[in-house]
């Protein structure tokens, strides 16, 4: 688990560091930008399009995990819009929750239920 742990670490401070730059450089102007590569129909467009469905991925599962309550529906929209920034320090947290164990981790409480 301690690998896992540290590659959250480095995924959450490299995603940090790299959007620190990037809104430095470029402001906070994300959307039109992500959507016109979209509307372009060309790669870059097809990598956002990927990326949006996995993030919805991300964030139903996330939301599952807790079982689509109030907080749960929160959690899963911060891991819509947040990305692998909000699921790195997530996964972190999880893990140390679920002692290390991966049942835990992965299926939040929900594995060995008759």
């Amino acid at each position: 688990m301690m690998p896992f742990r540290l590659l959250l670490v480095l995924i959450f401070t490299a995603i940090t560091l790299y959007t620190g730059v990037v809104v430095a450089h470029h402001g906070l102007d994300l959307l039109p930008v992500f959507f016109g590569d979209m509307a372009g129909m060309a790669w870059p467009g097809q990598f956002n399009l990927d990326f949006m469905c996995m993030l919805a991925l991300s964030g139903l599962w996330v939301a599952w995990r807790h079982r689509f309550g109030a907080a749960g529906i929160a959690l899963g929209l911060a891991a819509f819009f947040g990305g692998a920034l909000f699921l790195s320090a997530y996964l972190l947290v999880a893990s140390f929750r679920a002692d290390g164990n991966v049942e835990a981790l992965l299926l939040g409480g929900r594995g060995n239920r008759p």
